[in-house]
């Protein structure tokens, strides 16, 4: 009976009611490789990590100045190299989402381990965040490790207050590059939207209840549809969903974000790299002052927040 009331309470208030344009810029492993360095990092390289989390951040404000609603959007930043970045985006009323996941590998373990809580805590972010790989066909032992982990995070969320957001990346497996000869855009094509469904199907059947899926994006509006179909069955009928990037091109990103637009419930986006990542590499090589990359990342994320939002 208690568990049962729990689930109703959940179910209850399961979900996001806003637009959610996200700037992501929690990477960690993908930063350290990007820049040259291995672990241990010394601390002066973990300083000029947490140097570009703020210039990206920095963008993120100058484009709430540029047309970007405070509202609307939100920064997804990771604890490690962006602690100061998201207790300061908290304070000044923004959404913010934080990472929970060690980066970098095959399944979901938390980055602070047994300490995972009292992080989240010190925070208070508006969303918990997990990145997840995760293919039904995949490795049964590592999904089962990720679903045991998730089943806290989630019950964890619910209970102090905190919406919940699982980033779905689905890789294939060595048979199902096969199916489709090696090539990874027909793996998009034509088996990725398939298994991201039944992925999300069956991460919920585990009682997992994110509150917002960010799955990687659709070539059909269909594909879309089924996908909010499972995210929002049995009473989930406010869950959202929102479309990554990738680091896909201008063009892919954009025609990913006009389909979505058009479907209920894909009330959003979370555009990273293809946002920041030039103007980073811009400004590492002395072609952008630091003030110039701030105002690219602000120029490309309002770029994509109009796509979405005029479509």
């Amino acid at each position: 009976m208690f568990y049962a009331k729990i689930s109703f309470i959940i179910m209850e208030n399961l979900g996001y009611s806003k637009k959610l344009c996200i700037l992501p810029f929690d990477h960690r492993s993908y930063f350290e490789h990007l820049f040259g360095y291995t672990e241990p990092l010394t601390q002066d390289q973990k300083d000029e990590l947490t140097k570009y989390k703020e210039i990206i951040y920095a963008g993120y404000e100058l484009s709430l100045s540029d047309g970007v609603s405070k509202e609307d959007s939100a920064v997804l930043v990771d604890d490690v190299f962006g602690l100061e970045v998201l207790l300061n985006a908290k304070s000044k009323g923004y959404t913010t989402l934080q990472s929970t996941e060690i980066s970098g590998i095959d399944y979901f373990e938390f980055e602070h381990g047994k300490e995972w809580q009292s992080w989240i805590d010190k925070v208070k972010p508006t969303f918990t965040k997990v990145l997840l790989r995760y293919n039904v066909s995949g490795d049964r032992e590592l999904n089962n490790k990720s679903l045991v982990n998730l089943k806290l995070l989630s019950d964890y969320s619910h209970a102090k207050g905190y919406k919940f957001l699982i980033e779905l990346l689905v890789p294939p497996t060595d048979s199902q590059m096969l199916i489709v000869n090696k090539d990874k855009i027909r793996f998009d094509h034509e088996l990725r939207p398939e298994l991201t469904v039944q992925s999300i199907e069956e991460i919920q059947d585990a009682g997992i209840e994110p509150d917002v899926w960010k799955i990687e994006g659709m070539y059909v509006k269909e594909d879309y549809e089924k996908v909010v179909h499972i995210s929002t069955r049995d009473g989930r009928s406010n869950v959202g969903i929102v479309s990554l990037g990738r680091n896909e091109t201008d063009e892919v990103v954009e025609r990913w974000l006009k389909i979505g637009a058009s479907v209920k419930r894909v009330i959003g986006f979370a555009v990273g790299r293809t946002v920041f990542l030039d103007a980073l590499l811009k400004h590492k090589s002395g072609e952008y002052s630091r003030e110039q990359a701030s105002e690219e990342v602000s120029r490309r994320f309002l770029h994509f927040y109009n796509i979405f939002n005029k479509a």
